[in-house]
């Protein structure tokens, strides 16, 4: 699999402002927590190993 760089996400406004809203009374720290728990869940929906290491890659 590769990875996907043209916009993919459905209502990408909608999900910016999702977010947004989640983290809105938290904390940095909590909202740090909230990210990387958000990150594994998502690491876990990708499931494949190569296509982690792509993503941190791409990420750095």
């Amino acid at each position: 699999m590769s990875l996907t760089f043209e916009p993919n996400i459905e209502s990408p406004d909608d999900f910016y402002e999702l977010l947004t809203d989640a983290q809105r009374d938290l904390s940095d720290e909590d909202a740090n927590d909230m990210n990387a728990r958000l990150v594994l869940i998502l690491a876990n929906q990708v499931g494949s190993l190569a296509d982690l290491k792509m993503a941190i890659e791409a990420a750095k």
